[in-house]
């Protein structure tokens, strides 16, 4: 319910300097990557995922976390703060 994912397959992207395969996942969510430590262990378990689905080194993966607070989403008419 609280999460969406956006799938941009033959995208151009450069990583590192080169144009080899790669992928950036972009995880923003409410209270749940707002610390290192949080973000430290669900990096762990997306590359576990994203290298055996894609067959990327992790190298060829990188992630960025975006901290949200509930005012920033509108979802029925509102925002979720008032859900």
């Amino acid at each position: 319910q609280r999460v969406s994912v956006t799938v941009r397959p033959g995208l151009p992207m450069v990583l590192a300097g080169s144009a080899e395969p790669c992928a950036q996942l972009l995880v923003s969510s409410i209270g749940v990557v707002g610390s290192a430590e949080q973000n430290r262990a669900h990096s762990a378990r997306f590359f576990d995922f994203l290298t055996a689905e894609l067959g990327l080194g992790a190298e060829r993966i990188i992630i960025r976390f975006y901290p949200l607070e509930p005012w920033q989403i509108g979802k029925n008419r509102t925002v979720v703060t008032f859900l």
